[in-house]
């Protein structure tokens, strides 16, 4: 009895395992391709992805990012894996906070969207080091990125180790996860001449080395156009509708579609119209592919000294949907989202059959994916940079803008033109706050700050001397972004630096990224290199003394090299000459090989300083304007919710951190050139990275962002450290909020998309409607600052009308906003009367939410 009741309960163990086994099995999903596009479960996809680094958020944030980029008609999440986060030290791993790779990639999932895991692990990505640990330059032997036993060695221990953890979590999909791609290198191609024969065998051997890892899921690499079957190789650029992959079983895939493109210090702000980010977009669906992705969708922030470069800016907004605050990049996100809603109407079309291309004239086109009688799908694209053109497509007339394309999911009605914005456009501003340092106080920030001096030169502890001098980044291995070099002289009574009128410079060369002098304790100068040539040389006027003299010279780095051949060779610091010259007699005395003391990082580091903690704060009297000091103070957050930034107006250089946690490098006062900046882009026309820029004259960046997550409602800790000196009273806080809420959309826009579906089920066809919504929860519509139908002038902060104007415009956007959240207005003369018959009219609204 009691052996058949144990075979019975082992019976229904058994049954249970069975029953999980087959319900996990059910999950699992099976992801292939072919010639045609990305095959999950058997079934050929038109995926829309985007690019989203952890990293550069914070894990508060990431729900709202991937919920915004689910709404906006992403199916995919993009991003890459961030080898020098996690494993600043080698065996040592961090997988916490921004960097819980395996959180982000869980709430993807819980989101219901893929992801695809670009593990590299070289990265590129304007992040420091192209995202390799520094340790690896330090390996015995090792060569970067080509047929290296040492390197190849550390690359497939860190990428199995990634593979490893995924499958543990079970998040590939063929273990019912949301991993359907990875990446294995990155952008190889664009440089792989330059290490000879052993680039092939390097990535073969890469593609070896990844397929063996067993993820049940293709494998990419970008910009690879010898990448060895089965992997997938892929295209990067502004435009990639030209792209052929490198055989006709392979799917043609965009792995980065520059959304805008990164900010340097001392650079202008360069963003990308919506039109023509529409249009690449449009066109590479239009010729054939069907995976793309958006670098970046939300680019965030360079937080620590996690930048690249060297120097890229903290900000990584890369005018991208999502702005670095999270907050909807409109019209960008609208039109886009509505792009990609035109594209899956089209899904079917698209994967069934190859397209039949049509010439309609000179730079316009007709691309047909038809099956049958019932399926049809067409772009119909305008590739001409100047004109506009009506053309004839089966029996109809449509109109096409330049540099434009229209989809017709049923190839017959226009149910989105990239050139033709339905999305709201808005206008966002940043309100300055003075923090109350408490909830009690009447002071505002600034009025109590705290500050401890930098000492100048050798303090520390650690500090050694070797002849000559020596280059940063092997001496540093980039604990600090600081190195010391000193040097004592004895200056004789006779000698030719010394007296009235003896012109005396000190002359230093050094491969970057910045240097500031002092000579006796005090400062001389110095100076910085660009994002475009790293390297300073300066001549800097000083006054010696009879007897000892003390060179100090403080050489910085502003992030490492992240791209090109041989990229890790790239050095910094002072390598000489350093030189004393006499201008007036010509007597030159060269220091290079002198014994020079040496000390890493900075005093205050050393002390722990950026957590606040010390006993040495000063709070009396603090210095303003005075290179090399600390300061601190405290602050309340801000009311409300809306994101935060300060702005270091009125500061040099340095760093900042909030409670401890470093929110970047603050450099407001490299100032970008006077000009190339335009106030209007035109979109028509290939992009480059300097066609549209902004800011010109003014500082890269002033506004800096601290996540909400990282404040307290009071009692906040901020602490700077100031090279060049700055006055911190001057410091303010900005939140940024939404100023005005624009539309304008015309007679001849399509209608909007989401109406598509119901039009051909009614058989009625509707006109263009303008809409408006708060961007913020709760708010509702409060005014109307300007309405016209007719031929309004302007674009948003700037409409105006014309002599061609309904008089019942305002009212009727009045009657139909004011008081709600949203709302839709017909753009036709049935609502608002003609005010000027013959022409195409428009309507233009600004609102106001509160």
């Amino acid at each position: 009895m009691i052996g058949r009741l144990i075979s019975r309960r082992e019976e229904i163990f058994l049954v249970l395992c069975l029953a999980l086994l087959a319900a996990t099995a059910s999950f699992a999903a099976t992801v292939t391709y072919d010639h045609k596009a990305v095959v999950i479960d058997g079934k050929r996809r038109v995926l829309v992805s985007g690019s989203i680094h952890y990293p550069r958020s914070t894990p508060e944030m990431w729900p709202d990012l991937i919920q915004k980029s689910k709404d906006g008609g992403l199916d995919v999440i993009e991003t890459y894996v961030f080898w020098n986060a996690h494993e600043p030290v080698r065996n040592q791993y961090n997988f916490q906070g921004r960097y819980d790779l395996v959180k982000f990639v869980k709430l993807v999932a819980e989101a219901g969207l893929y992801v695809h895991l670009r593990i590299g692990p070289y990265v590129c990505a304007e992040w420091n080091y192209g995202g390799f640990p520094l340790w690896l330059h330090f390996i015995p032997g090792i060569e970067l990125r080509t047929d290296n036993e040492p390197f190849k060695a550390e690359m497939q221990r860190f990428t199995a180790k990634i593979v490893d953890m995924m499958k543990q979590e079970k998040l590939y999909a063929s273990q019912g996860g949301p991993i359907i791609l990875s990446q294995i290198e990155n952008e190889y191609g664009n440089i792989d001449s330059a290490y000879g024969p052993a680039a092939k065998t390097y990535i073969k051997w890469a593609a070896t080395m990844a397929l063996s890892l067993d993820t049940g899921v293709p494998w990419v690499m970008c910009q690879q156009a010898d990448a060895p079957d089965p992997i997938i190789n892929t295209c990067n650029g502004f435009y990639c509708d030209n792209f052929t992959p490198n055989s006709d079983k392979k799917p043609k895939m965009w792995t980065e579609n520059w959304s805008g493109w990164f900010l340097p210090f001392g650079g202008p702000v360069p963003y990308r119209p919506a039109e023509d980010l529409a249009f690449a977009v449009a066109r590479f669906y239009q010729r054939g592919g069907t995976f793309q992705n958006y670098y970046m969708y939300h680019g965030g922030t360079n937080f620590g000294r996690s930048t690249g470069g060297p120097f890229i800016a903290t900000s990584y907004d890369y005018d991208a949907p999502l702005d670095e605050y999270g907050l909807l990049r409109q019209p960008k996100w609208g039109h886009l989202k509505d792009l990609h809603k035109a594209i899956k109407l089209c899904e079917a079309a698209l994967v069934a059959t190859d397209p039949t291309v049509t010439s309609l004239g000179s730079n316009l086109e007709a691309t047909v994916y038809k099956v049958g009688s019932g399926v049809c799908a067409a772009f119909l694209a305008n590739i001409g940079t100047q004109s506009d053109a009506t053309v004839n497509f089966n029996g109809n007339s449509y109109r096409l803008p330049a540099w434009s394309v229209s989809i017709l999911p049923d190839c017959k009605n226009v149910v989105f033109n990239t050139a033709k914005i339905n999305s709201v456009t808005v206008v966002p501003s940043f309100m300055r706050q003075s923090l109350k340092v408490a909830a009690d106080s009447s002071d505002a920030i600034g009025s109590t700050w705290s500050y401890i001096n930098e000492p100048v030169g050798i303090t520390k502890d650690d500090a050694f001397t070797k002849v000559g001098l020596l280059e940063q980044i092997n001496t540093t291995a980039d604990k600090s972004d600081y190195l010391w070099y000193s040097l004592r002289t004895d200056i004789k009574a006779d000698s030719p630096f010394l007296g009235d009128g003896s012109q005396t410079v000190l002359h230093v060369q050094s491969l970057g990224h910045a240097l500031h002098a002092f000579i006796n304790g005090k400062f001389a100068g110095g100076g910085k290199g660009s994002s475009s040539n790293a390297k300073v040389t300066v001549d800097i006027p000083v006054t010696l003394a009879p007897g000892k003299n003390t060179i100090d010279l403080l050489s910085l780095t502003v992030g490492l090299q992240n791209y090109g051949a041989f990229y890790d060779k790239t050095g910094a610091g002072i390598t000489g000459p350093v030189q004393l010259k006499g201008l007036k007699n010509g007597t030159t005395v060269d220091l290079s090989s002198q014994h020079w003391t040496y000390q890493i990082g900075l005093k205050g580091e050393e002390s722990g300083l950026p957590s606040g903690s010390s006993s040495q704060w000063i709070s009396q009297s603090t210095p303003k304007n005075q290179p090399l000091i600390w300061y601190k103070t405290t602050f309340d957050a801000p009311a409300g919710n809306a994101p935060v930034a300060i702005d270091f107006t009125g500061m040099g250089k340095g760093e900042a951190w909030v409670n401890g946690q470093s929110i970047g490098r603050y450099w407001p006062t490299y100032v970008s050139q006077n000009g190339g900046c335009t106030d209007s882009c035109n979109y028509r026309g290939g992009y480059s990275s300097n066609k549209c820029l902004k800011n010109c004259g003014k500082p890269s960046q002033s506004l800096y962002h601290v996540p909400r997550s990282w404040l307290k409602s009071s009692g906040n800790l901020l602490v700077l450290f100031e090279e060049v000196g700055g006055d911190p009273t001057q410091i303010a806080f900005a939140a940024k909020q939404t100023g005005s809420l624009c539309s304008h959309v015309s007679e001849s826009h399509p209608l909007p998309v989401d109406m598509w579906s119901s039009d051909q089920k009614t058989g009625k066809k509707s006109g263009p409607m303008l809409s408006l919504e708060c961007p913020i929860p709760n708010q509702v519509i409060s005014s109307i600052k300007f309405a016209s139908f007719g031929t309004p002038r302007g674009g948003c902060g700037s409409f105006s009308h014309s002599g061609c104007s309904s008089t019942k415009a305002l009212s009727i956007i009045q009657k139909a906003c004011i008081g709600s959240k949203s709302c839709s207005v017909g753009v036709s003369i049935d609502t608002f009367g003609d005010p000027c018959r013959g022409v195409t009219k428009s309507l233009a609204v600004e609102a106001s939410c509160t």
